[in-house]
Protein backbone atom coordinates (compact mmCIF):
# COMPACT_ATOMS: atom_id res chain seq x y z
CA UNK A 1 0.00 0.00 0.00
CA UNK A 2 2.79 2.66 0.81
CA UNK A 3 4.62 2.08 -2.33
CA UNK A 4 1.34 2.87 -4.22
CA UNK A 5 0.31 5.84 -2.46
CA UNK A 6 4.27 6.96 -3.25
CA UNK A 7 3.64 6.62 -6.55
CA UNK A 8 0.38 8.32 -7.00
CA UNK A 9 1.35 11.18 -4.98
CA UNK A 10 4.41 11.47 -7.25
CA UNK A 11 1.72 11.27 -10.16
CA UNK A 12 -0.29 13.92 -8.65
CA UNK A 13 3.07 16.40 -8.51
CA UNK A 14 3.81 15.08 -12.28
CA UNK A 15 0.21 16.64 -13.51
CA UNK A 16 -0.13 19.26 -11.44
CA UNK A 17 3.21 20.30 -13.08
CA UNK A 18 1.88 19.56 -16.82
CA UNK A 19 -1.20 21.66 -15.83
CA UNK A 20 0.72 24.48 -14.40
CA UNK A 21 3.33 24.46 -17.84
CA UNK A 22 0.07 24.40 -19.85
CA UNK A 23 -1.26 27.12 -17.80
CA UNK A 24 1.37 29.39 -19.04
CA UNK A 25 1.73 28.62 -21.88
CA UNK A 26 5.56 27.58 -21.51
CA UNK A 27 7.42 26.06 -24.70
CA UNK A 28 6.36 22.45 -25.10
CA UNK A 29 9.75 21.83 -27.08
CA UNK A 30 11.62 23.35 -24.03
CA UNK A 31 9.76 20.78 -22.27
CA UNK A 32 10.56 17.57 -24.44
CA UNK A 33 14.23 18.87 -25.11
CA UNK A 34 14.81 19.18 -21.26
CA UNK A 35 12.54 16.29 -19.44
CA UNK A 36 15.14 13.66 -20.06
CA UNK A 37 18.18 16.26 -18.88
CA UNK A 38 17.99 15.16 -15.13
CA UNK A 39 18.90 11.48 -16.23
CA UNK A 40 22.52 12.87 -17.79
CA UNK A 41 23.16 12.26 -13.46
CA UNK A 42 23.40 8.63 -14.21
CA UNK A 43 26.97 9.33 -16.11
CA UNK A 44 27.91 9.27 -12.07
CA UNK A 45 27.27 5.08 -12.15
CA UNK A 46 30.69 5.05 -14.84
CA UNK A 47 32.54 5.92 -11.27
CA UNK A 48 30.82 3.14 -8.97
CA UNK A 49 27.46 2.78 -7.04
CA UNK A 50 28.45 5.43 -4.37
CA UNK A 51 28.99 7.98 -6.63
CA UNK A 52 26.45 7.35 -8.94
CA UNK A 53 23.86 6.93 -6.32
CA UNK A 54 24.72 10.22 -4.69
CA UNK A 55 25.09 11.71 -8.44
CA UNK A 56 21.59 10.73 -9.67
CA UNK A 57 20.22 11.51 -6.03
CA UNK A 58 21.33 15.79 -6.21
CA UNK A 59 19.54 16.02 -9.39
CA UNK A 60 16.43 13.58 -8.38
CA UNK A 61 14.92 15.66 -5.24
CA UNK A 62 12.58 17.84 -4.87
CA UNK A 63 14.63 20.11 -2.90
CA UNK A 64 16.84 21.52 -5.55
CA UNK A 65 13.64 21.84 -8.32
CA UNK A 66 11.65 23.04 -6.21
CA UNK A 67 13.62 25.97 -5.38
CA UNK A 68 14.54 26.89 -8.72
CA UNK A 69 10.31 26.71 -9.59
CA UNK A 70 9.87 29.28 -6.70
CA UNK A 71 12.63 31.49 -7.49
CA UNK A 72 11.56 32.01 -11.33
CA UNK A 73 7.92 32.44 -9.90
CA UNK A 74 9.21 35.00 -7.77
CA UNK A 75 11.27 36.64 -9.98
CA UNK A 76 8.69 36.50 -12.69
CA UNK A 77 11.24 34.84 -14.74
CA UNK A 78 9.84 32.46 -17.19
CA UNK A 79 13.14 30.40 -18.22
CA UNK A 80 13.95 29.52 -14.44
CA UNK A 81 10.19 28.17 -13.44
CA UNK A 82 10.26 26.27 -17.06
CA UNK A 83 12.70 24.36 -16.07
CA UNK A 84 11.87 23.79 -12.16
CA UNK A 85 8.40 22.88 -13.53
CA UNK A 86 10.17 20.38 -16.01
CA UNK A 87 12.24 18.93 -13.28
CA UNK A 88 10.25 18.64 -10.88
CA UNK A 89 7.80 16.75 -13.82
CA UNK A 90 10.56 14.84 -14.48
CA UNK A 91 11.10 13.45 -10.83
CA UNK A 92 7.42 13.02 -10.16
CA UNK A 93 7.10 10.60 -13.26
CA UNK A 94 10.39 8.97 -12.47
CA UNK A 95 9.04 8.18 -9.04
CA UNK A 96 5.71 7.12 -10.09
CA UNK A 97 7.41 4.63 -12.64
CA UNK A 98 9.59 3.08 -9.26
CA UNK A 99 12.34 5.19 -9.79
CA UNK A 100 13.04 6.23 -6.21
CA UNK A 101 15.80 7.92 -4.55
CA UNK A 102 19.10 5.43 -5.30
CA UNK A 103 21.22 3.42 -2.26
CA UNK A 104 24.62 2.87 -2.76
CA UNK A 105 24.30 -0.64 -3.00
CA UNK A 106 23.00 -0.67 -6.97
CA UNK A 107 21.26 1.47 -9.40
CA UNK A 108 17.68 -0.96 -8.99
CA UNK A 109 17.87 -0.53 -5.02
CA UNK A 110 15.59 1.98 -4.02
CA UNK A 111 13.23 3.67 -1.26
CA UNK A 112 10.29 2.85 -3.12
CA UNK A 113 11.53 -1.14 -4.01
CA UNK A 114 12.24 -1.28 -0.47
CA UNK A 115 8.87 -1.26 0.58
Amino acid sequence: MNKILIKLENLVVFIICIFVFYRFDFSWVLFIILIFAPDISMVGYLKGNVVGARTYNLFHTYLLSTPVLLLGLVVHMDLLTEIGLIWTAHIGIDRFLGYGVKYDSGFKDTHINRL
